[in-house]
């Protein structure tokens, strides 16, 4: 009997992609501050541009930008009213990723959860898989 593998407790229920494979996801939290964002940078209904890039101290690393439009060839997703642009390179790094905000004792803000990251470093914006 094949076990159950345990639900990421911040990936939010039902969340998949067309495939049925998780999707990149914001929790509430990371939707209520990326829309507070948007409103005090004057970009309300642009889109959130999720990308993996090459660098950072552990071989890849995250990147967010408010964008107007999607390019050719993006994934759009739409989260809690947020709009999520992404590359198709850096689709299969971002599939099951889901993106948080968090308040801790040393600050607050964004936090990616990659359950496939076989590494992060202490910043949490580099990873390896």
């Amino acid at each position: 009997m094949e076990s159950e593998r345990p639900r990421n407790p911040h990936q939010p229920e039902g969340a998949s992609t067309s495939e049925g494979a998780p999707a990149f996801t914001l929790t509430e939290k990371a939707i209520e501050m990326v829309k507070a964002v948007m409103r005090r940078e004057g970009v309300v209904g642009y889109g959130l541009r999720v990308g993996v890039t090459g660098g950072g101290c552990s071989g890849f690393q995250y990147h967010l930008a408010f964008e107007e439009q999607p390019s050719d060839g993006d994934m759009v997703l739409d989260s809690g009213g947020v709009r999520i642009f992404i590359d198709q390179a850096s689709r299969p790094h971002l599939q099951g990723v889901t993106l948080d905000y968090v308040t801790a004792l040393h600050g607050a803000g964004f936090k990616f959860f990659n359950p496939k990251a076989t590494h992060t470093c202490g910043c949490g914006s580099s990873f390896a898989t």
